[in-house]
Protein backbone atom coordinates (compact mmCIF):
# COMPACT_ATOMS: atom_id res chain seq x y z
CA UNK A 1 0.00 0.00 0.00
CA UNK A 2 1.20 3.62 -0.65
CA UNK A 3 0.07 6.36 1.04
CA UNK A 4 0.40 9.71 0.00
CA UNK A 5 -0.14 13.09 1.39
CA UNK A 6 -0.27 15.80 -0.79
CA UNK A 7 -2.31 19.14 -1.61
CA UNK A 8 -4.42 18.57 -4.69
CA UNK A 9 -7.70 18.70 -6.56
CA UNK A 10 -9.34 15.57 -7.88
CA UNK A 11 -11.89 15.70 -10.54
CA UNK A 12 -13.78 12.68 -11.18
CA UNK A 13 -15.20 12.19 -14.86
CA UNK A 14 -17.86 9.61 -15.99
CA UNK A 15 -21.75 8.63 -15.13
CA UNK A 16 -21.16 11.40 -12.89
CA UNK A 17 -18.92 14.52 -12.50
CA UNK A 18 -17.44 15.77 -9.32
CA UNK A 19 -14.98 18.29 -8.16
CA UNK A 20 -12.94 18.44 -5.32
CA UNK A 21 -10.70 21.96 -4.95
CA UNK A 22 -7.13 22.26 -3.72
CA UNK A 23 -6.61 21.19 -0.34
CA UNK A 24 -4.11 18.30 1.94
CA UNK A 25 -5.37 14.92 1.49
CA UNK A 26 -4.51 11.60 1.80
CA UNK A 27 -4.14 9.37 -1.60
CA UNK A 28 -4.43 5.81 -0.27
CA UNK A 29 -3.06 3.44 -3.27
CA UNK A 30 -4.24 -0.23 -2.95
CA UNK A 31 -1.91 -3.29 -4.27
CA UNK A 32 -5.88 -3.85 -6.22
CA UNK A 33 -5.08 -1.12 -8.41
CA UNK A 34 -7.87 0.61 -6.15
CA UNK A 35 -7.06 4.88 -5.26
CA UNK A 36 -8.83 6.37 -2.47
CA UNK A 37 -8.87 10.05 -1.66
CA UNK A 38 -9.47 10.76 2.36
CA UNK A 39 -9.77 14.38 4.00
CA UNK A 40 -9.21 14.64 7.72
CA UNK A 41 -12.89 14.42 8.43
CA UNK A 42 -15.73 11.67 7.51
CA UNK A 43 -14.88 8.91 9.37
CA UNK A 44 -13.98 6.24 7.28
CA UNK A 45 -15.42 7.14 3.78
CA UNK A 46 -13.25 8.61 1.30
CA UNK A 47 -14.19 11.83 -0.37
CA UNK A 48 -13.60 10.22 -4.08
CA UNK A 49 -12.52 6.68 -5.24
CA UNK A 50 -11.94 4.21 -8.28
CA UNK A 51 -12.72 1.11 -7.63
CA UNK A 52 -10.47 -2.15 -9.15
CA UNK A 53 -10.41 -3.52 -11.88
CA UNK A 54 -8.52 -0.25 -12.93
CA UNK A 55 -5.53 1.21 -14.45
CA UNK A 56 -3.13 4.15 -12.89
CA UNK A 57 -1.19 6.39 -14.80
CA UNK A 58 1.11 9.36 -13.78
CA UNK A 59 2.64 11.93 -15.82
CA UNK A 60 3.73 15.47 -16.35
CA UNK A 61 1.50 18.35 -16.59
CA UNK A 62 1.44 20.42 -19.47
CA UNK A 63 3.33 23.71 -19.54
CA UNK A 64 -0.43 25.58 -18.91
CA UNK A 65 -1.05 23.01 -15.92
CA UNK A 66 2.21 23.86 -14.17
CA UNK A 67 1.79 27.69 -14.52
CA UNK A 68 -1.43 26.92 -12.12
CA UNK A 69 0.61 25.04 -9.82
CA UNK A 70 0.72 21.62 -10.61
CA UNK A 71 3.28 19.07 -10.74
CA UNK A 72 2.22 15.64 -11.45
CA UNK A 73 -0.81 14.22 -12.65
CA UNK A 74 -2.44 10.65 -11.78
CA UNK A 75 -5.02 9.67 -14.33
CA UNK A 76 -6.87 6.15 -13.00
CA UNK A 77 -9.01 4.59 -15.66
CA UNK A 78 -12.00 2.13 -14.75
CA UNK A 79 -11.46 -0.85 -16.80
CA UNK A 80 -14.91 -1.29 -17.21
CA UNK A 81 -16.99 1.64 -17.13
CA UNK A 82 -13.93 3.84 -18.75
CA UNK A 83 -14.78 6.67 -15.52
CA UNK A 84 -11.54 8.92 -15.16
CA UNK A 85 -10.43 10.08 -11.76
CA UNK A 86 -7.48 12.93 -11.99
CA UNK A 87 -5.81 13.99 -8.99
CA UNK A 88 -3.32 16.81 -10.07
CA UNK A 89 -0.86 16.96 -7.50
CA UNK A 90 0.76 20.23 -6.58
CA UNK A 91 3.29 19.29 -3.51
CA UNK A 92 3.90 15.91 -1.70
CA UNK A 93 3.93 16.16 1.89
CA UNK A 94 4.34 12.36 2.54
CA UNK A 95 5.36 9.65 0.32
CA UNK A 96 5.68 6.04 1.64
CA UNK A 97 5.15 2.44 0.60
CA UNK A 98 4.16 -0.35 3.21
CA UNK A 99 3.90 -4.08 2.37
CA UNK A 100 0.86 -5.35 4.35
CA UNK A 101 0.80 -9.48 2.81
CA UNK A 102 -2.48 -11.63 2.82
CA UNK A 103 -5.60 -10.13 5.59
CA UNK A 104 -7.19 -13.68 7.39
CA UNK A 105 -9.96 -11.51 6.59
CA UNK A 106 -12.79 -10.25 9.28
CA UNK A 107 -13.31 -12.36 12.37
CA UNK A 108 -16.85 -12.44 13.97
CA UNK A 109 -16.30 -11.41 17.46
CA UNK A 110 -17.48 -13.97 20.18
CA UNK A 111 -21.40 -13.02 20.27
CA UNK A 112 -21.94 -12.95 16.20
CA UNK A 113 -19.94 -16.19 16.00
CA UNK A 114 -21.72 -17.95 19.18
CA UNK A 115 -25.06 -16.92 17.46
CA UNK A 116 -24.61 -18.09 14.09
CA UNK A 117 -23.75 -21.81 15.52
CA UNK A 118 -26.85 -21.01 17.72
CA UNK A 119 -29.30 -20.25 15.09
CA UNK A 120 -27.61 -23.04 12.58
CA UNK A 121 -28.76 -25.42 15.71
CA UNK A 122 -31.82 -24.38 16.09
CA UNK A 123 -33.30 -23.37 12.67
CA UNK A 124 -36.64 -23.87 13.03
CA UNK A 125 -36.39 -20.12 14.50
CA UNK A 126 -36.11 -19.22 11.47
CA UNK A 127 -39.69 -20.75 10.78
CA UNK A 128 -41.34 -24.09 11.09
CA UNK A 129 -40.14 -26.38 7.82
CA UNK A 130 -36.62 -24.37 7.96
CA UNK A 131 -33.87 -26.92 7.24
CA UNK A 132 -29.71 -26.25 7.30
CA UNK A 133 -27.77 -26.43 4.12
CA UNK A 134 -24.81 -24.88 5.95
CA UNK A 135 -22.43 -22.18 7.52
CA UNK A 136 -20.28 -19.58 6.13
CA UNK A 137 -22.15 -20.52 2.79
CA UNK A 138 -19.27 -19.02 0.34
CA UNK A 139 -19.86 -16.59 -2.59
CA UNK A 140 -17.31 -14.64 -4.59
CA UNK A 141 -17.69 -11.45 -2.16
CA UNK A 142 -17.60 -13.56 0.99
CA UNK A 143 -19.41 -16.03 3.14
CA UNK A 144 -22.78 -15.79 4.06
CA UNK A 145 -23.45 -16.51 7.52
CA UNK A 146 -26.31 -19.03 6.70
CA UNK A 147 -27.51 -20.91 3.99
CA UNK A 148 -30.88 -23.04 4.63
CA UNK A 149 -34.45 -23.60 2.98
CA UNK A 150 -37.90 -23.30 3.86
CA UNK A 151 -40.78 -25.65 3.91
CA UNK A 152 -40.82 -25.71 0.18
CA UNK A 153 -37.22 -26.75 -0.68
CA UNK A 154 -36.13 -22.65 -1.75
CA UNK A 155 -32.95 -21.08 -0.20
CA UNK A 156 -32.70 -18.49 2.51
CA UNK A 157 -29.45 -16.66 3.31
CA UNK A 158 -29.27 -15.57 6.54
CA UNK A 159 -26.89 -12.76 7.57
CA UNK A 160 -26.08 -12.29 11.40
CA UNK A 161 -25.18 -8.96 13.47
CA UNK A 162 -25.52 -8.22 17.18
CA UNK A 163 -26.84 -5.10 16.26
CA UNK A 164 -28.17 -4.50 12.54
CA UNK A 165 -27.97 -1.70 11.32
CA UNK A 166 -27.93 -0.28 7.35
CA UNK A 167 -24.45 -1.46 6.83
CA UNK A 168 -25.89 -5.14 7.62
CA UNK A 169 -28.69 -5.24 5.06
CA UNK A 170 -26.95 -3.47 2.15
CA UNK A 171 -24.06 -6.29 2.85
CA UNK A 172 -27.21 -8.88 2.92
CA UNK A 173 -28.40 -7.04 -0.48
CA UNK A 174 -25.09 -7.94 -2.28
CA UNK A 175 -24.54 -11.67 -1.20
CA UNK A 176 -28.74 -11.92 -2.71
CA UNK A 177 -27.56 -9.89 -5.58
CA UNK A 178 -25.25 -12.77 -6.65
CA UNK A 179 -26.72 -15.73 -5.64
CA UNK A 180 -29.73 -15.03 -7.30
CA UNK A 181 -27.84 -15.26 -10.27
CA UNK A 182 -27.04 -19.07 -9.84
CA UNK A 183 -29.62 -21.15 -10.96
CA UNK A 184 -28.97 -23.96 -8.81
CA UNK A 185 -30.12 -21.19 -5.85
CA UNK A 186 -32.39 -18.86 -7.11
CA UNK A 187 -34.80 -17.74 -6.05
CA UNK A 188 -33.25 -17.16 -2.63
CA UNK A 189 -34.75 -15.10 0.11
CA UNK A 190 -33.31 -12.91 2.64
CA UNK A 191 -32.86 -13.01 6.49
CA UNK A 192 -31.66 -10.01 8.31
CA UNK A 193 -31.22 -11.63 12.12
CA UNK A 194 -29.99 -9.61 15.10
CA UNK A 195 -30.44 -9.21 18.71
CA UNK A 196 -31.67 -5.41 18.02
CA UNK A 197 -32.78 -4.21 14.30
CA UNK A 198 -32.24 -0.01 14.17
CA UNK A 199 -35.68 1.36 12.58
CA UNK A 200 -33.70 2.38 9.30
CA UNK A 201 -32.18 -1.11 8.98
CA UNK A 202 -36.06 -2.73 9.57
CA UNK A 203 -37.36 -0.15 6.81
CA UNK A 204 -34.94 -0.42 4.61
CA UNK A 205 -34.72 -4.52 4.54
CA UNK A 206 -38.11 -4.68 4.11
CA UNK A 207 -38.80 -2.44 1.00
CA UNK A 208 -36.09 -4.66 -0.49
CA UNK A 209 -37.74 -7.87 0.21
CA UNK A 210 -35.69 -9.12 3.14
CA UNK A 211 -37.22 -10.18 5.95
CA UNK A 212 -36.22 -9.43 9.71
CA UNK A 213 -35.53 -11.61 12.77
CA UNK A 214 -35.12 -10.52 16.24
CA UNK A 215 -32.85 -13.04 18.32
CA UNK A 216 -33.06 -13.86 21.99
CA UNK A 217 -29.53 -14.53 22.43
CA UNK A 218 -30.15 -15.36 26.35
CA UNK A 219 -32.82 -17.70 25.09
CA UNK A 220 -31.38 -19.67 22.46
CA UNK A 221 -28.26 -20.20 24.94
CA UNK A 222 -30.76 -21.82 27.40
CA UNK A 223 -30.40 -19.05 30.38
CA UNK A 224 -33.36 -17.35 29.91
CA UNK A 225 -37.39 -18.31 28.87
CA UNK A 226 -39.09 -15.60 27.92
CA UNK A 227 -42.34 -17.97 27.91
CA UNK A 228 -41.63 -18.40 31.89
CA UNK A 229 -41.13 -14.06 31.93
CA UNK A 230 -44.02 -12.31 34.66
CA UNK A 231 -43.30 -8.88 32.22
Amino acid sequence: MRLVIAKCSVDYAGRLSAHLPLATRLLMLKADGSLLVHSDGGSYKPLNWMSPPCTISMSEPSDEQREFGITELWTVTQAKTADLLIVSIHEVLHDSAHELGIDPGLQKDGVEAHLQKLLAEQIELLGEGHRLVRREYMTAIGPVDILATDADGGSVAVELKRRGDIDGVEQLTRYLELMNRDPRLAPVQGVFAAQEIKPQARTLAEDRGIRCLVLDYDAMRGIDNADERLF
